[in-house]
């Protein structure tokens, strides 16, 4: 008897160690869609050079510079560097603080990181974004501590519990989950005095960023006067990814360009569906 369920027990284990790396594989391919597409964490946090200048070909160590009136924030390294990136944090530390902007020492990460935003990222994407941030190079490299001269609130919410993505086949609500997650109107909604972002006005751009780049004012993303009113799907996605307009003019940075190339077809239609479904406001600022 135990000479027949000794093979039996093997092959059971076979099956599930090889079912295990085949989810293990399925959580990385994912992060990496979402990581090289979409999410696109490398936009910030990338490396300088010697003028502060953006090295977009080396994103994820760190110490691209943003000023502004209340804070001269760094990005951090977060590379799987023991010492200088996330290499000793754990899964659940690492998730915290990208859902819940609180770090494992329990400090809070401050602004620009769109933390409001990254509370709806679900708890299989946040794996797979996880799984994708350990599978990086580790960078050894000490990012310069972020300075606030406002008062960062105690949190930035209740703990986040179980999230969930809204199904691929309503694409309206999954555009605006792919939005959310993307952050897109953390730079295309209008802020008012005290840096909040002013939600009667969500998406209708007009809000002034500035870098190493110069500045740039966000576009209108709403189907109103200056917006994509009068723009076919096919102009909007050939504007996401490449960074050129349907008049052909080029847009600057901060919008992550080398990214958005990535995004597939199912998700860019979903997105344009959920832009669509935005409110119609001109852009603003103006009449």
């Amino acid at each position: 008897m135990r000479k027949v369920l000794l093979p039996a027990l093997l092959l059971c284990l076979v099956a599930v160690s090889g079912a295990a790396r085949a989810a293990d594989a399925a959580t990385l391919a994912r992060g990496k869609v979402l990581m090289e597409g979409i999410v696109a964490c490398g936009n910030c946090h990338m490396a300088v050079g010697p003028q502060g200048e953006p090295l977009f070909g080396k994103p994820l160590s760190g110490g691209f510079k943003f000023d502004d009136p209340g804070f001269t924030a760094y990005a951090a390294n977060i590379t799987p560097d023991d010492a200088t990136g996330i290499g000793r944090w754990t899964d659940a530390q690492l998730g915290k603080a990208i859902r819940e902007g609180i770090r494992p020492d329990g400090r809070l990460i401050g602004p620009p990181m769109p933390i409001e935003f990254y509370r709806h990222i679900s708890d299989a994407d946040l794996a797979a974004i996880i799984a994708w941030l350990r599978a990086q190079p580790a960078v050894k490299h000490a990012v310069t501590k972020s300075v606030y001269r406002i008062p960062l609130p105690p949190a930035y919410g209740p703990p986040v519990g179980k999230v969930t993505a809204p199904p691929t086949s309503d694409k309206v609500r999954y555009g605006e989950y792919l939005a959310n997650i993307g952050h897109c109107m953390e730079c295309h909604t209008p802020r008012d005095d005290n840096g909040m972002l002013i939600r009667p006005q969500w998406g209708a751009g007009g809000q002034s960023i500035a870098g190493p780049w110069g500045v740039t004012i966000s576009r209108n993303l709403t189907p109103g006067p200056g917006g994509l009113k009068d723009w076919t799907d096919a102009e909007i996605a050939h504007t996401i990814r490449t960074g050129l307009d349907r008049n052909g003019q080029a847009l600057k940075p901060p919008m992550a360009f080398g990214f958005y190339k990535n995004i597939d077809d199912a998700d860019m239609a979903a997105l344009i569906a959920y832009l669509r479904s935005l409110k119609p406001l001109p852009l603003a600022g103006k009449s």
